[in-house]
Parts: C-alpha cells; structure tokens; sequence
C-alpha cells in the first residue's frame, strides 16, 4: 500500500510545444524546399541543441562530463576523466534543463527522463562548484530565472511544511537513520566512528557546550524524535526537559520512548510552535530547527529566548548555514523541505542583538555533515526496495538526489554547518578555553 503522505511531483511548467518553438525560433530565416524540410529541420534543431550545450559547458567551466542525448549524440566536458554520464532521455528534458535547472533537473531525474551513470554525488558537487557565477544560458534563456523566496513559517504555514517533510512516515526514517532517529549532523570525534556512536557523540557535545548540570531546566525548540531530550535526562543528569515540535508523528514517538524508559516525569513532550514556548529556564537548545524558521521571525526567536531564559541563562542554536545570504536550493524547498531557509551567520546575528545575548562560541561543523550524508545515502541505497515498496520508483529517486545532492554541497562549501553557543551579557564564569567542550575526545 502506497503512503498517501508521499510528496507528489507537479506537471512540467514548459509545455512540449513551447520547448519546439524555442528550438525553432533560432534557425536561420531561409527555409528548405519543401520535399526536404521536415529532414532539414531535424538536422537543424539537432545542431542548434549541440551548440547550446557546448556553450553552456564552456560557461560552466567545462566540468569533467560525458553526456549523452536522446539520439545517442556523446558530448566530453573538460580535460580529466569523466566524474559520470549524464544522460538527457528526451528533447523535452533538454531544453527544460537550459530554460532552469535549478528546478527542473530534480524533476527530471525524478521522472527518469535525466539519469545520471557514475558517481552522483562527485558530479552534483562539481556543478556547485562551477555554477555560482553563472547567470544566463548560452541561448540568452535565464539560467537561473529569479530566485523565489521560500514559503513564510506562519503558524499555519509552519505545520504545513512540516507536515510535508516529517511526517511522511516514521518507518520511513528507521530504514536508514541511527537507533536514536538523529536527523541531524553527527560529530565525528574519530573518523572510524559508526553513525550511531557519532550521532551520541554529537549529543554529548551539545551537552558539554551547554554545561548542564543535574540542577539545570532545559527547554529544545523542535526535538525531532526525542533523543536529544532523553540524553540530557540520561547522560547529564538535568531535572527537566520541556520539548516542542509541531511534527504529530515525532511528538507521538518521542512520547512513547519517554513512557518506555520510565523518564515520561521528567521529559515532557510538548506538540506546539516554538512560539509559545512559556516560563524561565537555565537552558535554551534547538537543534536542525532554526532551518524552518525563516529570517523574517528571527527576532520573534530571539523574543522567545529572551522571554525564556533565567538570569544566568545559556543557549546553543545548530544550523544548517551559509557562507553569505542566499536561498535553500529551489527544488529542495519545492519538493523535500518546504519553507526551508539556511542562513547566513550575518542573518543568525539578528536572533542574538536585538535581546542583547552574547555569543560565546561559533563552531563549523561541515566536514561532519557530509560524512553523516554519506553514511545516510548509503543506508538509504541499502533500503530502496523497502522505500520503492511504502512509496514509489518516482520517491525513490527524489530523496536519492535530496540525499546525494546534499552531501554534495557540504562536500564542495555551498552548505556550513553552524553551532552558535550563546548566554545573557551578565554570565561571568565562562572558562577561559574551550577545554571542557573537548574532553572525552574530539
């Protein structure tokens, strides 16, 4: 039985026809005899669409690609090997990928009317490296027309995208994320580690940098699962965990964890918006949220924290960020994370300054993200059958290019990971190195 929560792809923006009259809007003016038109024609159009590829490759800065058309015509980009093939099945897809690729690559790929041989994850990572500066087509087409703001995190609109991307199915995510259901970045202290320790050494360095201690309240804005919440019980000893997240399907998991582990008086899931988050606490954490925010409610966040915090109060935000302003990948926000936004360390600031919160420590932790991508894309691989089976072949190939083209930014730069560690102006008693974050290893 198919999931009725799996994402569905929209129809095509670029209609068949339109894609022929682009083609043919740039053959020359004079036209063949009429017994040969039709024959002349084809030629024509297939010359025109070799010519616009090999422009569009010289603006890339001819990345190391084979490609391979409809027709079987094999074009060779840039001097070193091939990384992989990629294979344009239809005309259609063609003139589709020149008009935004952005966006309609992944539906393409999605579709199996793009397919790509080899090594994905190297060749997304090359097209990152070489695209940022490119702005137009080699037929004058917008490369990249318009980039579109994500869609507002309102209340409403809040639980709509996370709906979307989270509660497609719990057994979903069992199928290829650690026992603990961490779907955030890992920490690998040592390289040789499993997901699953590096996942508990990420929860542990959450922890140390927040200096919890058994006296300590704590509140999580979005707990995922549940795991962080139960960790600070576990492990560190806190008196209380208050937890929110509007997920139904994680709150509702998390809960029954509580419950299993006879920790349900301690840990309290809580299933609303961040924004209602009430009474004082010695620590503040959210984990993977910050990205569903949106900068336009930043300083309603740093309102939140404000309003929440003791006078000694500390807080620690992890986020998926970016080296300067700019916009989740389109067709990420369009099909996978809805409303989604990665920002700047100069937009995270807005949380902090408005309330006066002293930022203590800023820690990137990238290289650690793409090694947990790699180890998710590879259990992932490993369950496709079973997710082709709760899904379809079209999902499949969604969240493969999600998953691979993610590691691929980490890989190339185009994505940071931050860990911001923050307390009130007034807190004095900070140690002076960052010894105590890096005991035990790390």
């Amino acid at each position: 039985m198919k999931n009725h929560h799996a994402p569905t792809l929209d129809a095509p923006e670029i209609g068949e026809a339109n894609i022929e009259m682009a083609a043919v809007a740039v053959q020359t003016s004079n036209p063949p005899a009429a017994s040969t038109r039709s024959e002349a024609r084809d030629s024509k159009v297939l010359a025109v669409e070799r010519s616009l590829l090999e422009q569009l490759l010289r603006k890339l800065a001819d990345p190391p690609l084979r490609l391979v058309l409809w027709d079987d015509t094999e074009i060779l980009s840039g001097d070193s090997p091939p990384i992989a093939t990629l294979i344009v099945r239809t005309r259609a897809a063609f003139f589709r990928l020149l008009w935004d690729p952005n966006r309609n690559f992944g539906d393409d790929y999605a579709s199996g009317e793009i397919e790509v041989e080899g090594d994905l994850v190297g060749f997304l990572a090359a097209l990152y490296a070489t695209t940022v500066d490119v702005p137009y087509s080699a037929a004058g087409l917008r490369l990249f027309p318009g980039e579109r703001r994500p869609r507002r995190n309102t209340l409403k609109g809040s639980r709509e995208h996370i709906h979307h991307h989270y509660d497609i199915g719990n057994a979903f995510y069992q199928l290829w994320l650690d026992e603990e259901m961490q779907y955030t970045c890992a920490y690998f202290a040592d390289a040789g580690m499993t997901l699953e320790a590096a996942q508990q050494a990420k929860l542990d360095h959450v922890c140390r940098k927040l200096r919890l201690t058994p006296a300590d309240n704590v509140v999580e804005a979005g707990c995922g699962w549940g795991g962080l919440a139960l960790h600070m019980v576990r492990h560190f000893g806190v008196a209380k965990v208050r937890a929110f997240n509007i997920s139904e399907e994680q709150v509702k998991y998390a809960r029954e964890r509580a419950k299993q582990e006879g920790l349900a008086d301690r840990v309290e899931y809580v299933l609303d918006d961040y924004r209602n988050i009430s009474d004082r606490y010695d620590a503040f954490v959210s984990v993977g949220m910050l990205e569903h925010v949106g900068v336009e409610n930043y300083r309603d966040l740093g309102e939140v924290i404000h309003r929440s915090l003791t006078p000694t109060g500390r807080g620690l935000i992890h986020s998926i960020g970016r080296n300067r302003p700019g916009y989740m990948h389109p067709w990420i926000e369009r099909r996978i994370f809805p409303g989604a936004h990665p920002p700047a360390l100069s937009e995270m600031t807005q949380i902090f300054e408005t309330r006066r919160l002293s930022v203590l420590d800023v820690e990137n932790l990238r290289p650690h993200y793409a090694i947990t991508l790699h180890h998710w894309l590879e259990r992932f691989e490993a369950s496709r059958d079973q997710v082709r089976g709760m899904y379809d072949e079209r999902f499949v190939r969604m969240w493969r290019l999600y998953l691979a083209g993610s590691e691929a930014a980490f890989r190339s730069g185009e994505l940071q990971l931050f860990q911001v560690l923050f307390a009130r102006p007034t807190v004095s008693d900070w140690p002076l190195t960052r010894a105590w974050i890096y005991r035990d290893g790390g």
